[in-house]
């Protein structure tokens, strides 16, 4: 790419979806930056070479998301809108099938955009649901209703986000349009390999969320006693070892344990150190040490989504015993 604003880096790794698809590994997380940040944060992805960027309704940034994005696509040496993969989720208070399709074009105004390259079902949730044992409008039916964006030519792909492997296999049942991705929380704390394990047996891409353990959004999510994966002993060995950062070796790691990941930050600094992970890797001793920490803790558990009139009365119940 000419244009000397923009950083050369060797090419990123892709993953391949059931459709043939290819799906840039190292994306640029939005959630939770502040208002005025997060165009930043994209617009300086994109200059670092991110070619993939993972944004949501619930995030409330969409326009700030668009301001970054657009910004590069103006510019004579930025890269192509097509070369951009860029992910939205339906929130849960958007649950129904008559509020999908919607929902999904007012997004893409937000965007400014023609279409999405995925969007995906946040949460296996209503949030408008009073009550009941089941959810309520039922999965397969919203579903269905982003299936028809696909026909549409709304979005490219369509994938859901925090299921379960019961959850999962029950879509997958159904689903007349495949399930390009089941994105999820997954770092050498929370490896969730039966969900990985058997996605990956059906073709079912897995992006990894809070690949660097988050111990803010975990408080935030109500796990305040939730450990912090940066400063794990093992974690800061190998990356003394290597001359990186924690997070560099984390996201070096989900690469390795063959997902997409997405990291996040609000520093233009940090954004671009996260990126300089694909000129180099983890040994498989390494590797293996990382992937056997003896510690397992989910810390965004969904505690928000669980009440005593269902349909998720406990954490267990809303993973399906996967906690």
């Amino acid at each position: 790419m000419a244009g000397s604003r923009y950083t050369t880096k060797p090419d990123q790794p892709l993953a391949t979806l059931k459709t043939g698809a290819k799906i840039p590994t190292v994306g640029l997380g939005t959630w939770k930056a502040a208002r005025g940040e997060v165009a930043i944060a994209v617009e300086a992805a994109l200059r670092a070479g991110y070619r993939h960027i993972d944004c949501a309704d619930a995030y409330k940034n969409h326009e700030e998301v668009a301001e970054g994005l657009h910004k590069v696509f103006n510019d004579p040496d930025g890269p192509n809108r097509e070369d951009v993969w860029i992910t939205s989720k339906l929130f849960a208070n958007h649950m129904d099938p008559p509020k999908v399709k919607p929902t999904c074009q007012r997004v893409l105004k937000e965007l400014g955009l023609n279409y999405l390259y995925c969007y995906l079902i946040h949460w296996p949730v209503n949030s408008e649901q009073k009550g009941g044992d089941e959810l309520s409008p039922p999965y397969k039916e919203v579903w269905q209703a982003m299936e028809k964006l696909v026909d549409e030519g709304l979005t490219k792909h369509i994938g859901v986000s925090n299921l379960s492997t019961k959850k999962l296999a029950d879509v997958l049942s159904y689903a007349r349009i495949p399930v390009s991705i089941n994105q999820i929380e997954i770092h050498p704390y929370w490896r969730n390999t039966k969900v990985v394990d058997y996605a990956k047996s059906q073709g079912v891409h897995i992006t990894a969320y809070s690949p660097l353990g988050t111990p803010d959004s975990a408080q935030l999510m109500k796990n305040e006693d939730a450990p912090k994966l940066l400063e794990d002993p093992k974690v800061v060995e190998v990356a003394k070892k290597y001359n990186k950062t924690p997070a560099q070796v984390l996201i070096r790691w989900a690469i390795q344990h063959g997902t997409s990941v997405l990291p996040k930050s609000k520093s233009p600094e940090r954004i671009v150190a996260n990126f300089d992970v694909l000129d180099w890797e983890l040994s498989a001793d390494d590797f293996k040490e990382l992937s056997s920490l003896p510690r397992q803790v989910r810390y965004l558990r969904g505690k928000e989504w669980t009440k005593p009139e269902g349909p998720y009365k406990t954490i267990e119940e809303l993973w399906d015993g996967e906690v």
